[in-house]
């Protein structure tokens, strides 16, 4: 690995394009390196992980809406949408629009946490729908996708182990615009001029703030990383016509590290690899074995641990208050130090409550279980004796935790903590969790049986079970593909599911 350091420029200080990090980015994409097989293997895994979490989505709010406005516009040859038939073919920005949506909705497949959080899956979609659209012309295969999906996500969590962006109220899909680009230089084999203008554009498009995962979070959590993944399209487009972006972004005297990061003073070490060197950086991600932020994962293991020990315990009127300790991230974003009545809300949306640590360490100590759609139901919500128990759950940054958090010691990185229950006879249970576990390191770790097998569940009430196999199949021989067959990394829901929820209707 090559460390680049990235400063803030003035506007007389030379900064040639070369040393600038979007050029950087766009010589790592432009590498020819092959995907390792242990790479490739995990590509696959994260292709059926988002399959699984789409087919699940089909009929939400916030999927049907995409699909419609996706559906208006027609193309030819054009990318498929998830759950349509394959003849219907949309323009691959807004087929990645669509299918972005249908992956994030329910918050349920990757993610990588450092000084940044992201879900890299999300590079999928737009990769996927631009391989469908130029496929044959180019003359592409699965090996291009696989090569691809490696170098996004490279970038990204190259982006998201050094550079902050939720310390200054930046949404995450920041790093995401930048990495989606990237990886579509990968799959077209683009020039590093190219492919560092469609960056600069993909980065300056998609900055917003974190408002989107605060307070009551809206519908627009799941369209956020759609955005950036069809910004970073139409970026590609124009800068493959020609058209040029602000530069230098990151380092610039009004760009993003000057004004919406640390400040003139800011600097940052990104770390990309060297020429010739693999692309590993997806084999740092791990998946969510539960429906949840991810920082919940773990207090969602512990929870079920605790529910068939304490038995006596599940209706809560014995306990007095249970205080969850763990990092600044897990106690400021998901845990009380947010400072949001609506986490203690039972009225609260279901986005609200996958980033309500006390509810989901509730529900789940309660029932001994996690379930995607009946956890966050409505009446499940509103239980007496939940809301109860809810309102005794607090949390608390631990520095130790904290530590643990941003260690970069696999052998010691830690999305857990320690929890404190104290009953009303002075007795105190503890008991904690490092890490969840699906985790790589966990206690049972996802391998593909697990992939397979959640996508197995979750699209079992949605596709046909030849259609399951199918797409089964195909995903597992994805390297072999070729590109008349990459509409088969789609699927199509069962006759007259989708019919079965109206689409809303817009402006187009």
């Amino acid at each position: 690995m090559i460390d680049h350091k990235v400063r803030v420029y003035r506007s007389d200080e030379e900064l040639p394009r070369t040393q600038q990090l979007a050029w950087k980015i766009a010589e790592a994409a432009v590498d020819p390196v092959a995907a390792t097989d242990e790479v490739t293997d995990m590509v696959i895994n994260r292709v059926i992980d988002n399959a699984a979490v789409a087919a699940a989505s089909l009929l939400r709010s916030p999927v049907v809406a995409a699909r419609a406005q996706a559906t208006m516009h027609r193309f030819s040859p054009g990318s498929t949408v998830v759950g349509t038939t394959f003849d219907v073919r949309v323009a691959p920005e807004w087929a990645a629009w669509a299918n972005g949506v249908a992956v994030r909705e329910l918050d349920f497949h990757d993610t990588f946490l450092a000084a940044e959080y992201s879900h890299p899956g999300d590079n999928i979609p737009p990769i996927a729908a631009v391989a469908q659209h130029v496929g044959a012309a180019r003359g592409l295969t699965g090996v291009e996708v696989v090569r691809a999906i490696a170098t996004a996500y490279e970038i990204q969590i190259a982006l998201a182990r050094t550079i902050s962006l939720h310390e200054h109220k930046i949404d995450h899909v920041a790093h995401l615009g930048p990495s989606v680009a990237a990886g579509l230089g990968t799959l077209l084999g683009l020039s590093e001029e190219v492919i560092y203008q469609a960056i600069g554009q993909a980065l300056h498009t998609t900055t917003a703030t974190r408002q989107s995962r605060k307070g009551e979070i809206s519908t627009w959590k799941a369209y956020a990383p759609a955005f950036a993944g069809k910004a970073a399209i139409e970026a590609v487009d124009r800068a493959m016509r020609g058209q040029t972006s602000p530069a230098p972004i990151y380092e610039g005297e009004d760009g993003v590290i000057a004004w919406l990061l640390d400040g003139p003073e800011g600097s940052y070490t990104v770390s990309l690899p060297a020429r010739g060197e693999a692309k590993l950086g997806i084999l740092e991600s791990f998946t969510k074995e539960h429906s949840a932020e991810y920082q919940a994962q773990a207090w969602i293991d512990l929870a079920r641990k605790l529910h068939f020990e304490h038995p006596e315990l599940l209706d809560g009127r014995q306990i007095e208050s249970v205080v969850i300790h763990s990092s600044y991230h897990t106690h400021h974003v998901i845990g009380s130090g947010a400072n949001d009545p609506q986490k203690f809300d039972s009225n609260a949306s279901r986005e609200t409550l996958d980033h309500s640590l006390p509810y989901i360490f509730t529900v789940a100590f309660q029932d001994g279980s996690w379930h995607h759609a009946d956890s966050y139901a409505p009446a499940r919500a509103a239980r007496a004796d939940t809301v109860q128990l809810w309102r005794k759950v607090s949390t608390v940054e631990d520095p130790e935790w904290s530590r643990r958090y941003l260690s970069s010691d696999p052998r010691e990185k830690a999305y857990g903590g320690r929890v404190e229950i104290v009953l009303s006879n002075g007795t105190t249970i503890v008991d904690e969790i490092a890490l969840p576990d699906a985790h790589p390191l966990g206690a049972r770790p996802f391998a593909r049986e697990q992939y397979v097998a959640k996508f197995r569940t979750l699209a079992n009430d949605v596709l046909e079970d030849e259609e399951i196999e199918r797409f089964l199949g195909a995903a597992q021989r994805l390297p072999a593909l070729t590109a008349n067959e990459f509409t088969e990394l789609n699927f199509s829901a069962k006759p007259g599911l989708l019919a079965s929820v109206p689409e809303p209707e817009g402006l187009f």
